[in-house]
């Protein structure tokens, strides 16, 4: 059975699509800790990110590190924040976000944002990742 994240990667369910290549796909995350905060999926469906092989997780990072790039480009941040676990949605899967101090790393804390802010902070990142 399909995961909810390959579900969103098949676009059979609505997302605010970040970046996408045909092993990887990155969207904003529908409970945002900061704004910009991204989540990165394989295509592939594994449960646990370190299940993956060598190569898969060398390209998964890789393309990670490709949209942190794109976040920060549109977000001015001090850094990207990369946090791992992978508990919630049984998907491997990465969060990216724009920090500025580690107590921007909160997933107690949320923000909210209307559709139309999330499109155009999507819009913001994809179009920072097209010119990678």
């Amino acid at each position: 059975m399909a995961t909810l994240f390959s579900k969103i990667a098949a676009g059979e369910i609505p997302s605010y699509k970040c970046a996408e290549d045909d092993k990887f796909y990155a969207f904003l995350d529908i409970n945002p800790v900061v704004k910009g905060h991204t989540l990165v999926v394989p295509r592939k469906e594994i449960d646990y990110i370190f299940d993956m092989d060598d190569k898969d997780l060398a390209d998964f990072e890789v393309f990670a590190k490709k949209v942190a790039r794109a976040i920060r480009a549109a977000f001015p941040c001090k850094k990207v924040a990369e946090v791992v676990l992978g508990l919630e949605v049984n998907h491997a899967h990465i969060h990216l976000m724009p920090i500025n101090s580690e107590a921007d790393v909160d997933f107690h804390k949320h923000v909210k944002f209307s559709d139309e802010e999330m499109a155009a902070i999507a819009d913001k990142i994809y179009t920072e990742f097209k010119k990678l």
